[in-house]
């Protein structure tokens, strides 16, 4: 059953935000969490309270693949079928899902517990084959873990918590000058931050980001409206940690930093944006000597 919406909880979110249709994206996101999908009526309340087109705010929320305008299950697993997964046999991954759901990808059991879905991409090439079960990280995952899986969600003995060893922690520096990004200081999701330098609109100030992968937890010390375009620079170098890779999800520009030089870490800098990705180093390294007996 749909969960009925409470006009109350959705005008709570609409006025923690500013006024701005950058704003509606924070705001998306929770009525997003609290039903599982975007209901119509929502959409419709945040165009009135913010005095924005109802246009507008589809266009934001059918550009995010996050959001979803239909109902899913309480709980939604997404199979990346990317190439770094594909190899690694992420076929066989959906195929057991589907068997022991009884569903094809982009169906809802009959209980309404379970959404299966593949997605072209989960921005975690290291970790493949993954899976993402409630927005929480499974890398490394096999056929024989599926079961596994499933049945610790049917008994409700997941954890989710910042210890949760599904989330990944990462240590990550910076790729011009060597150095550490992590500030014991001020901690997020319970782990140590990531302490970057940013700048926007003539603004400059410090962001901190949760080092724990695929946590979309994000404190700044100088407000900025969600859908703000922003630079990302070490705070040690004054450096710009510019990437090469655009945002998976709004196309706009990405910070890198390395992942204890194994990986490279790249985060939107759109603020707000939920888009990052994580590719292992040693199949950039690979690539660019092919590149160099080529050229």
């Amino acid at each position: 059953m749909k969960k009925a919406m409470d006009i109350r909880a959705v005008d709570a979110l609409i006025k923690e935000q500013k006024d701005s249709l950058g704003g509606t994206l924070s705001v998306l996101t929770g009525i997003q969490a609290k039903y599982g999908y975007l209901p119509e009526a929502a959409l419709r309340r945040v165009a009135e309270a913010t005095d924005h087109p109802l246009t507008d705010i589809y266009a934001v929320a059918t550009f995010y693949r996050a959001f979803s305008l239909k109902p899913r299950g309480k709980h939604v697993v997404s199979v990346c079928l990317g190439t770094a997964c594909h190899v690694r046999g992420a076929s066989k991954i959906i195929e057991e899902f589907s068997a022991q759901l009884g569903i094809k990808p982009g169906e809802t059991t009959v209980d309404k517990k379970f959404t299966l879905e593949t997605v072209n991409c989960l921005g975690a090439c290291a970790l493949g084959p993954t899976v993402m079960l409630d927005g929480r990280y499974f890398s490394h995952v096999s056929v024989a873990g599926v079961r596994n899986i499933i049945n610790q969600v049917r008994a409700g003995r997941q954890r989710l918590g910042a210890d949760d060893e599904r989330l990944i922690p990462l240590s990550v520096q910076c790729p011009l000058c060597g150095a550490s990004l992590m500030n014991k200081k001020k901690h997020l999701d319970g782990k140590k931050s990531i302490r970057l330098g940013f700048a926007c609109e003539g603004k400059k100030g410090t962001v901190y980001l949760s080092s724990l992968y695929g946590s979309g937890c994000v404190r700044c010390d100088c407000g900025i409206a969600d859908g703000t375009l922003t630079e990302l620079s070490c705070p040690r170098c004054g450096k710009k940690l510019k990437s090469s890779i655009d945002c998976p999800e709004c196309g706009a520009a990405m910070a890198m930093m390395s992942a204890d030089g194994r990986a490279m870490l790249h985060v939107c800098t759109r603020k707000g944006c939920p888009g990052h990705r994580l590719d292992l180093i040693t199949v950039t390294k690979r690539a660019a000597k092919k590149g160099k007996k080529t050229s």
